[in-house]
């Protein structure tokens, strides 16, 4: 099979309607019309004998057949762009759109100064920030880099280690001075204490309660009263006084050093919660990419 510039093109855009979900969108990222962005897929699929987006009214999303083409061509493209961008500056190649799918911990985490910073050291860059709960699909809905807590399933994104933060059980000093202050995670199990559950976004329940002592573990399912999805909440409720929380040592720190939240069990610690970046290319890291990731490593061992 011989490339011309129309196929290598159809790759392009491919991928832009990947990245912005539909042809109308893809054609302004490309300044194309829509009718054009439509006419270069056909073309493609035609050049390949197979269908690679599957499209209804308001969707369109990959092929069983695009999804491996997609997963393919990514990495040849970002190669193409960074080859391209190592003739520019620095900081004239970080540039273009860059979608982030992140934790919302993690994007509360790196909102004011933190981020001003970097939009401002990269004025050509384009930052699509999207704040959820849920990976989803990051190759089906063209993300660049995902930020997440969590161990990854398996997959064919690549999985890189950011960090291990503890899991710690903390609660407000107002709290601890009307209920008292358990003196082993057993104490949980009696009922005298009010705890605040977390909601696991993979599977809508509550997170078990997990406590490690060097090879010792207690698990504890609470059924609390409170179930909550949002952080930034669950902060604020065990500030408040309302009960005992498990929460992310990473964050709170300062919290802790001032005394607004006291850690319960501080022997029991070993309890850890890992942060990972995940990207679709196993072969080139575009330099936006590299440069947005050095920020969140950055950021997360000193967010204040």
């Amino acid at each position: 099979m011989t490339f011309d510039d129309r196929f290598l093109n159809g790759f392009g855009v491919l991928a832009a309607v990947v990245r912005n979900g539909n042809f109308a969108a893809a054609g302004k990222s490309l300044n194309m019309s829509q009718s054009g962005v439509s006419r270069a897929i056909a073309r493609l699929e035609a050049r390949l004998g197979a269908r690679l987006l599957e499209r209804t009214t308001r969707t369109v999303t990959l092929s069983e057949e695009g999804r491996r083409l997609y997963e393919q061509i990514v990495p040849l493209l970002s190669g193409l762009e960074e080859a391209a961008a190592s003739v520019a500056t620095s900081k004239d190649a970080v540039r273009g759109t860059l979608r982030v799918n992140m934790d919302p911990f993690i994007a509360q985490l790196m909102l004011g100064p933190q981020l001003s910073r970097f939009l401002k050291r990269f004025p050509g860059l384009k930052l699509e920030l999207i704040a959820r709960d849920r990976l989803g699909d990051l190759v089906a809905e063209g993300f660049d880099l995902a930020i997440r807590f969590g161990e990854p399933r398996p997959s064919t994104l690549v999985a890189r280690k950011l960090l291990n933060t503890r899991v710690v059980t903390v609660a407000s000093p107002a709290y601890l001075k009307k209920a008292g202050r358990p003196n082993h995670p057993s104490e949980l199990k009696e009922g005298h204490h009010r705890m605040i559950d977390f909601r696991d976004p993979e599977t809508g329940r509550a997170y078990e309660w997990a406590f490690r002592q060097g090879r010792k573990e207690v698990e504890i399912s609470s059924n609390a009263q409170l179930l909550l999805s949002d952080v930034a909440t669950l902060h604020a409720v065990c500030l408040a006084g309302y009960g005992i929380a498990q929460l992310l040592e990473l964050g709170i720190e300062s919290l802790i050093e001032n005394g607004r939240l006291e850690v319960i069990f501080p022997d029991w610690l070993d309890e850890r919660f890992p942060l990972y970046a995940l990207h679709p290319s196993r072969h080139y890291l575009p330099p936006k990419t590299r440069a947005f990731l050095d920020f969140v490593i950055a950021t997360v061992k000193s967010p204040t």
